[in-house]
């Protein structure tokens, strides 16, 4: 699951983009089918970083058995692609990344556990 806040609108023609540039990336990093990976990007929200209203994102990406080294990987791709899509400097970027014990994640009327 990734999750995606900023404070700078995201079009119509740019969403469709940046779900499948996602989608594709955790699949890849995870090593889990794309059939599990969710998405939720939100744009145009009022957020400050570092005092200023500068473009900025917050990001929550959680997985079960997410590791260190994953969670590097990834913070650096992710960044790369909000740079690339919507100009966002690596610099007012946070991401929060959690590893969710399988039993705690509940899909399809039941958990992974």
């Amino acid at each position: 699951m990734l999750k995606l806040r900023t404070n700078i609108p995201i079009t119509a023609e740019q969403s469709p983009n940046l779900l499948k540039a996602f989608s594709r990336l955790l699949a890849q990093e995870t090593g889990k089918p794309e059939r599990y990976v969710m998405i939720d990007i939100s744009g145009n929200h009022f957020m400050l970083f570092a005092g200023s209203d500068s473009p900025l994102a917050y990001l929550e990406c959680k997985s079960i058995g997410l590791s260190a080294s994953q969670a590097t990987k990834l913070s650096a791709s992710l960044c790369q692609i909000l740079s690339e899509e919507l100009g966002i400097a690596g610099d007012r970027i946070y991401i929060e990344f959690s590893n969710c014990p399988a039993e705690f994640w509940g899909w399809n009327s039941s958990t992974f556990g």
